[in-house]
């Protein structure tokens, strides 16, 4: 099947013996009864263990990601947390792109630091620094699309430098997501997501998921799933199920969208520079075209005036944190998404009060270039 058919009709097969409900339902229970002691009724028996609602997420993110195994927790941060809790020790060393999400990094700073486990921040968008590295490393971290500068990394030349020095990858793939980017396919070993942002699509919902193909992995990040508990709850899980069902089609609206913006934003006077994979003159373009099927609804600009005025007058895009869902959204991520980062390294990146992300939704395209024209 191809993918909207399989997120439609995966695990939604109906209970012909019972109701034959065409859509699967949510079972909020957090307990099941048992007639043998010794052995749950339908393999369940408490749902931070396992719920038939969270299985059927899981089972379609899997499948969206064209992977074995999929693991659904609270949000994009508790996976983060599962994954470095499972797989890493005293003494780990993790290298990732310096283009990172600001709750990841705050996450390896200053969380698993006490710990023992050491974060080191290496531009990833040339694989050559990877293999520059000295040393040894545990773990490859990156985002492709990064957020918020739009950087594009190699996922299959990575990974496969990062595998000849005895590394796992991992790969944040919340900005393309499954419809239009499957990193498994090209060497990773584990795909991250925030649900809670595309897959989900629509701003109700916070979640996060891990998909892989390595029985051994699978066995140590779902036992800690259980062990550490931040598990999706069933009505997440149901809605998480629903999102992924319209990924495809949202996804291509988010792109038509945030290509006509990108274009539009380019060739304004007032706008200094659009980060945005879709545009030939992007650096890491031919690299986003070849593992991409589309470039996303993610965007950032540089404007050459009043930020906070230009923010103020607009009418559709919302001022807003996090992505991802139908309504567009709008940011400025040195004072928001990544004010937790230090101001050295902040500016470092480019990450200044001139640099504003855009989060494009399926609204009408002209209703969108219209707003973005009389506030600029």
């Amino acid at each position: 099947m191809k993918f909207t058919t399989t997120m439609i009709h995966q695990g939604e097969e109906p209970d012909y013996g019972r109701s034959g409900d065409v859509i699967h339902p949510i079972h909020l229970s957090t307990t099941f009864a048992r007639v043998d002691p010794e052995k749950p009724t339908g393999g369940f028996e408490y749902t931070r263990t396992s719920n038939p609602t969270r299985i059927l997420f899981e089972s379609k993110v899997a499948a969206a990601e064209k992977g074995k195994y999929g693991l659904a927790f609270s949000s994009g941060l508790a996976a983060e947390t599962n994954v470095i809790a499972s797989l890493l020790e005293r003494g780990s060393r993790i290298i990732a792109h310096d283009d990172l999400y600001g709750g990841t990094s705050r996450l390896f700073e200053k969380v698993f630091s006490k710990f023992g486990i050491t974060y080191e921040k290496v531009n990833l968008k040339d694989p050559s620094n990877l293999s520059s590295v000295r040393g040894k490393y545990n773990m490859v971290w990156f985002e492709t699309p990064s957020n918020p500068l739009l950087g594009i990394i190699d996922i299959k030349e990575i990974s496969s430098i990062a595998h000849e020095n005895g590394a796992l990858v991992v790969v944040d793939n919340t900005f393309a997501t499954p419809a239009l980017q499957n990193p498994l396919e090209l060497g990773a070993d584990i795909v991250l997501h925030s649900t809670t942002k595309y897959i989900n699509g629509h701003s109700d919902s916070l979640g996060g998921a891990l998909v892989l193909n390595r029985e051994d992995l699978f066995e140590k990040l779902v036992f800690h799933q259980n062990a550490i508990g931040a598990v999706m709850s069933p009505f997440d899980s149901y809605l998480s199920a629903r999102g992924l069902k319209t990924l495809e089609l949202r996804m291509e609206a988010h792109s038509r969208n945030a290509m006509e913006i990108a274009r539009f934003l380019r060739d304004h006077e007032k706008v200094e520079k659009v980060y945005y994979p879709g545009l030939e003159d992007h650096e890491g373009y031919n690299v986003a075209k070849a593992q991409m099927r589309k470039f996303g609804g993610m965007l950032s600009f540089r404007y050459r005036g009043d930020v906070k005025v230009f923010l103020k007058r607009l009418r559709y895009f919302l001022l807003a944190e996090s992505l991802g869902g139908i309504e567009s959204l709008i940011e400025v991520p040195y004072y928001m998404t990544h004010a937790s980062l230090k101001e050295e390294d902040r500016r470092k990146l480019g990450i200044d009060e001139k640099l504003i992300r855009v989060s494009v939704g399926i609204e009408n395209i002209e209703d969108l270039l219209e707003d973005l024209q009389n506030s600029l």
